[in-house]
């Protein structure tokens, strides 16, 4: 894996970024790229493993997660959409509609697929480590205004802390990345080796909308349409805030930043109302929460921008920093190739004011610091 990125056909106004549709410069801190199926990954298996993956026929599976369906309207936009194979799955369009559509100086990448949820941990382990090469030699390596997430097994954190090290030292890989509805809640210490290891390289967590599906995605069991299932997804990350900030996760890694995907902003403040409310009362069995959540979590974590899910009106993100006592806390992100908006529609404020400004630039420059460090080896 290089740690440089060849700057192959990008012209050097591209690879600058210049000035974003909104005028301020941007970072789009969650774009997509989708493996087109297990056989682009072959390629970076050793000659043990696709030799398995052909005899047991596991190259010829979908492997698709259950909460991102390639074919689902709101997967991929139809303009975002490539004539062939699932959305996402097209640089030159990611070049086309988010890099030079948009005009952001960079998009951080993630990928959504069905390896970090295989119960075999040494078999997830080698997909992971398999999706960090091909999207370093696929995507990476042919754009350099592109940034990724690190892909982990989520059953072995252990074998998910080596994953980091060993893709840590290309300054590229920006986060690490992990999904909302895991198998146990995200606070437990079963999950601490993936955030020691981040904490230790500057990385922060990317938990992404999603499930393992190695139990209900509802607290009462499972719905029968993906309508249950997208909406229930706010759920998950309410119930990630409460484990991260009850279990001690920023007690223990007091450096560590968290970014919420595609998780929504507007149930955040009644979460952290009630979390707070309650918390006075019972916080002597968590004597190592030694403010109030609220605080910890401005802190702590932030959200991506898209998708927005606040009624139509006008203030609906200023009165969202208000509630939360912070303009801090929101990245933008085009959210590419998924269908919330039209066009070029992503921000819902005034991109001349200072909200905007933070929203698309000053925030995420804040929380991504290897991209600072990757501009210096430009």
């Amino acid at each position: 894996m290089s740690l440089a990125s060849p700057e192959t056909g990008v012209s050097a106004g591209a690879r600058s970024g210049g000035r974003s549709v909104f005028g301020p410069p941007a970072i789009d801190c969650d774009a997509h790229a989708s493996v087109p199926s297990i056989k682009a990954l072959m390629p970076y298996l050793d000659a043990y493993w696709r030799q398995q993956f052909t005899t047991r026929g596991i190259d010829r599976l979908s492997w698709n997660l259950t909460s991102d369906p390639p074919n689902a309207p709101i997967s991929g936009r139809p303009d975002w959409r490539p004539k062939e194979g699932r959305p996402g799955t097209s640089l030159d369009l990611l070049r086309e509609k988010v890099l030079d559509g948009f005009g952001v100086s960079h998009a951080i990448l993630t990928c959504v697929y069905g390896g970090a949820a295989l119960h075999s941990e040494d078999m997830a382990a080698v997909v992971c480590r398999a999706m960090n090469e091909w999207m370093a030699k696929e995507w990476l390596d042919r754009e350099p205004r592109l940034r990724a997430s690190i892909v982990v097994p989520l059953n072995n954190p252990d074998l998910a802390a080596e994953e980091i090290e060993r893709c840590a030292g290309d300054p590229r890989f920006v986060q690490v990345s992990m999904l909302a509805a895991a198998g146990e809640p995200l606070g437990k210490r079963h999950h601490w080796p993936i955030y020691r290891a981040a904490e230790k390289h500057g990385l922060p967590v990317a938990i992404h909308a999603g499930s393992l599906y190695h139990h209900p995605p509802m607290a009462n069991g499972y719905g029968s349409y993906f309508l249950e299932d997208y909406v229930a997804q706010a759920f998950a990350f309410e119930s990630a805030v409460l484990s991260l900030v009850s279990e001690g996760v920023f007690a223990k890694f007091p450096s560590l930043k968290i970014v919420f995907q595609e998780s929504g902003v507007t149930w955040l403040p009644a979460a952290l109302w009630r979390f707070n409310k309650t918390w006075r009362g019972v916080r002597a069995e968590i004597p190592w929460v030694k403010r109030a959540p609220s605080e910890i979590v401005r802190d702590h974590i932030r959200l991506t921008l898209q998708p927005f899910d606040a009624p139509d009106g006008a203030r609906r993100l200023e009165r969202f920093c208000e509630q939360m006592g912070s303009d801090r806390m929101i990245l933008f992100s085009t959210d590419f190739p998924h269908w919330h908006y039209e066009g070029t529609d992503a921000l819902p404020v005034d991109p001349a004011s200072d909200l905007a400004r933070g929203i698309l630039f000053d925030n995420p420059r804040d929380t991504y610091r290897r991209l600072d460090l990757q501009e210096a080896l430009a």
